[in-house]
């Protein structure tokens, strides 16, 4: 089994250098190529060189990122088998949408001058070969927004190039240092572009400088909006160093500011977060409210959510009612029996868990961010539910301690998917079925592989894309445990075995 999969994972990243046996390619060089599929989330496609001149390169197949099937472009060699782009020589016949200023340079997204309808037909084929060893992906689901969708963005303060004037927007693709400006993004709703603008604007004029990473110098760092899609109502946070005060003049002058834009939406609040970190990201060191309060209230499927500024929530409210009812679709497919408890594990702020709340007896969410659990606390309580129960800690520890047996489980982990010992604790609690959410797919392979010998079976598995014009997409995984007569029986002395922690407690709860 493993060896299949190690082998599809080969195929699926680097099995389109077919022809590896005479590689005449050099590094260093600049070519010239036609874009003919994309082949992996990383955005890397396949490019056939072009090179009439030299019949022994033409023809020759090469990775390069952040290309479009259909381009014709020049990149340089970076190493055998892969490139990186130069210079887009013609658009791809699928590239049809308007796309922002700093389209290409930016980081933010990939496929945005793509129509969307070409846009779905990429990812859904990147799922389908990746998942190709393990079943068939029937759909993928549509974003009800493919522009202004996104409800959070982090700005940082920088520059463009070194020493320049100052930016503030999204960090140039594969610089930690350039920050390109981001006044007119496609992704978010319009006023955060006439925030991010009058705030550039503003604190130029007052001469207040940028924090340096290298050298620990300056005082401005992020800009953190959030928008609720149902109220539209807005939430800024200003994210400097302790050289700057939220009882400043200038702080107080910077949220009149704010408040007096010309807007669709209201500003709710306008918020001062402290950060003197090393760590170039965005970390609450004390948050002083200056305006308003410092919370958004959001719904989801008739549910309300209260979100602060920095607490998990997806970043695509219209597409996260797709997902999650795509997710409550699957779940309500099986046999959940009556009134089932059911384990929410990686939580975030309760989102599933209270969605899934009506049809459960209990159901428990764990989560690490604590902030992210108080919020799921306060949340349930404004939806009037009693039966949710969240805790705070780490999903492989926290199941020593839950002395519930779930009959459901829900998976919706970070990026780096499920850690192997906690999946491993999972499995042993051998529940009938489980639902897996995952935001990457490559993650998702590597797990469903452990599910597989555990005995499970897919069941159903479909996309939804959560992130128009980028590469990302969200896939839903329900899966079956096999019957017992379809297993080889094999007699085993227990008594050669410690108990498993989850033995221990279906034995209790059957006493």
């Amino acid at each position: 089994m493993l060896i299949r999969v190690c082998g599809g994972a080969i195929r699926f990243f680097v099995g389109f250098l077919d022809r590896q046996g005479d590689w005449k390619l050099k590094r260093k060089c600049i070519y010239t190529g036609r874009v003919t599929d994309i082949v992996d989330f990383g955005g890397r496609a396949k490019v056939a060189v072009e090179a009439p001149e030299n019949p022994e390169d033409n023809g020759q197949v090469v990775g390069v990122k952040n290309v479009i099937p259909g381009q014709r472009i020049n990149f340089r060699l970076k190493k055998q088998g892969k490139g990186d782009l130069t210079e887009v020589l013609e658009k791809s016949p699928i590239e049809v949408n308007e796309v922002c200023p700093v389209f290409g340079a930016c980081g933010g997204c990939v496929y945005s001058s793509v129509g969307y309808k070409d846009q779905l037909e990429i990812k859904l084929n990147m799922v389908r070969r990746l998942m190709a060893d393990f079943c068939d992906v029937d759909r993928i689901d549509a974003s009800p927004k493919t522009t202004g969708y996104r409800n959070k963005m982090e700005y940082s303060f920088g520059d463009a190039v070194k020493d320049g004037p100052m930016t503030l927007g999204l960090h140039k693709r594969g610089s930690r240092f350039d920050v390109v400006n981001a006044d007119a993004c496609v992704l978010v709703h319009e006023d955060f572009n006439r925030i991010v603008t009058f705030t550039l604007s503003f604190f130029e004029k007052k001469d207040v400088p940028y924090f340096r990473k290298m050298s620990g110098e300056g005082v401005l760092r992020h800009l953190v909006l959030r928008r609720s899609e149902a109220t539209g109502e807005i939430l800024v946070t200003l994210v400097t160093t302790s050289g700057m005060s939220g009882d400043s003049d200038i702080i107080r002058e910077y949220a009149g500011g704010v408040c007096g834009l010309a807007l669709e939406g209201s500003i709710a609040g306008v918020l001062h977060t402290k950060n003197d970190s090393v760590a170039d990201i965005v970390k609450d060191e004390g948050t002083t409210v200056i305006f308003g309060k410092d919370y958004i209230t959001e719904e989801l499927l008739g549910l309300q959510f209260k979100i602060t500024p920095f607490s998990f929530f997806q970043t695509n409210s219209k597409g996260a009612e797709v997902l999650y009812s795509r997710a409550r679709e699957y779940a309500l497919s099986t046999q959940l029996g009556d009134k089932p408890v059911i384990f929410d594990l990686y939580s975030g702020t309760g989102t599933i868990a209270q969605i899934m709340a009506p049809v459960a007896r209990k159901v428990i969410g764990v989560e690490i961010v604590e902030e992210a659990v108080e919020a799921a606390k306060v949340n349930a309580g404004l939806n009037g539910l009693e039966n949710c129960e969240f805790i705070a800690g780490d999903v492989l520890k926290c199941l020593d301690e839950i002395s519930d047996v779930p009959d459901f489980i829900i998976l919706d982990p970070p990026r780096d998917g499920v850690h192997p010992k906690a999946l491993q604790k999972i499995l042993e609690y051998g529940v009938k079925n489980i639902l897996y959410i995952s935001c990457k797919p490559t993650s998702l392979a590597r797990d469903l592989e452990v599910c597989l010998e555990a005995g499970y079976e897919i069941g159903k598995m479909g996309c939804v894309d959560m992130f128009p014009g980028t590469g990302h997409v969200e896939t839903v995984v329900y899966l079956s445990k096999l019957k017992s007569d379809e297993h080889v029986k094999v007699e085993v002395d227990m008594s050669e075995f410690e108990t498993t922690g989850s033995e221990r407690r279906k034995l209790e709860k059957s006493e």
